[in-house]
């Protein structure tokens, strides 16, 4: 089977030839920046500039020769783009690390600090001496005075949804050609980030607390924000489609649902004002294009499951198996058979930054027993691979999942 073959069958709930890999196929299967020169490092090979394509995350591009080595599976459309020495600028890493960004959003420097700032001059995120990710300052609808109308310009002055990655701000026929080029020369599984955040939006523009007190407390204000916001959505994934639709394996949503303890909101709440319009988005994603539908979606969501179900959702991410009701099982026996989990394969809260190597195997084999059968699992850690985790420890996990058919590991 080819990587792309690989990712579909066990998204058809088939089983592969072998468990599908994904390392960095989207913004939450990544790995820290910090760490990838040491984990390059760690694995003999020759030292690489750090091309760091998710500012906020700090997370790096992963090049070839460690993708292979991991027998990855994946690649996101991004990579497809800024391909060019002058498409990146010089930054510095937190810990010291030289490193390159995208030329279009680089941080400014202030004392103490690091700032990022919209088009407009306005600051959206800082990110202070010490820390390790950058954090947003303003929210354009917390005052209470939104402009329906002037959703798409309070996106720019919004950290996540101003700072973009690449592709970054291309034309639409060099999208369309960038796809399609990467398509062409790569035989992985092609993911394209569209977002669509519904929940994560009203959070991004009224404050987390500002938007549960309008969805708790004026419904009909919170119906028509997110009937305005449907309606950029959807203009939007028509274009996005339109151009890159033929390219991509996968369209990547986004909307973290949940929290530690369980969900954010209510079942009825998510009824009642998201799953309709998930499922517009989604069924309308696979009525313009052969892609399946992956949503990014932090917590411990299992009580949303059958609903996100229903609404058309093929594939969840990142499987945060520490949360409550998200053990391994459980969701493979009650939701195998309806849903990819693309995810859950090595924990990231405790596992790996803090176990041995051998601990790390020992979990990773127990998680891919149970995620294996009939197909349906994309193998990934939760979430991120941070900038605490000892590079043995991520080997160690790969070498778990390979089983041996990693190209390089185990020689060095």
């Amino acid at each position: 089977m080819t990587s792309r073959e690989r990712v579909l069958a066990a998204l058809n709930h088939e089983e592969p030839d072998r468990i599908p890999v994904d390392l960095s196929g989207h913004r939450s299967s990544g790995i820290s920046a910090i760490l990838y020169p040491q984990l390059r490092s760690f694995l003999g090979l020759p030292p690489k500039p750090v091309r760091v394509y998710d500012l906020i995350q700090q997370l790096a591009i992963v090049d070839e020769d460690v993708l292979e080595i991991f027998g990855v599976d994946t690649v996101e459309l991004g990579r497809g783009f800024a391909l060019e020495e002058e498409d990146w600028s010089g930054w510095v890493l937190p810990d010291g690390t030289p490193c390159l960004v995208p030329a279009w959003f680089v941080p400014e420097r202030e004392e103490e600090r690091w700032v990022l700032r919209a088009k407009s001059g306005r600051e959206i995120a800082i990110m202070p001496d010490g820390a390790l990710y950058f954090e947003q300052t303003y929210y354009p609808f917390w005052d209470g005075e939104e402009d329906l109308n002037a959703i798409e310009a309070a996106f720019d002055d919004a950290m996540w949804t101003a700072v973009a990655g690449p592709p970054g701000p291309v034309s639409d026929w060099e999208l369309k050609d960038g796809a399609q080029a990467l398509r062409n020369r790569s035989d992985k599984a092609i993911l394209g980030l569209f977002g669509g955040n519904l929940l994560e939006t009203g959070q991004f523009l009224y404050r987390n607390d500002g938007f549960f007190l309008l969805l708790a407390g004026e419904p009909d204000r919170a119906h028509a924000f997110l009937d305005r916001l449907m309606e950029v959505h959807l203009f939007k994934l028509e274009r996005y489609l339109s151009l890159v639709g033929d390219s991509i394996d996968i369209i990547v949503f986004g909307d973290d649902l949940g929290m530690q303890t369980g969900p954010q909101i209510s079942p009825e709440m998510y009824r009642e004002f998201f799953k309709p319009r998930h499922s517009l988005l989604w069924n309308r994603a696979k009525e313009l294009a052969e892609v399946k539908v992956m949503l990014h979606c932090c917590g411990g969501v299992r009580p949303l499951l059958p609903d996100l179900i229903e609404a058309g959702l093929d594939a969840i991410n990142p499987v945060q198996i520490s949360c409550r009701g998200m053990d391994p099982a459980g969701l493979k026996a009650d939701f195998g058979e309806r849903l990819t989990f693309w995810g859950g394969g090595c924990d990231t809260h405790q596992m790996l930054p803090r176990g041995t190597p051998e601990q790390v195997k020992d979990h990773v084999r127990e998680q891919v027993r149970v995620w294996e059968q009939g197909g349906g699992f994309v193998f990934q850690q939760v979430h991120n691979l941070l900038a605490d985790v000892p590079p043995e420890n991520v080997v160690a996990m790969y070498e778990a999942v390979t089983g041996g058919w990693g190209t390089v590991i185990g020689n060095r």
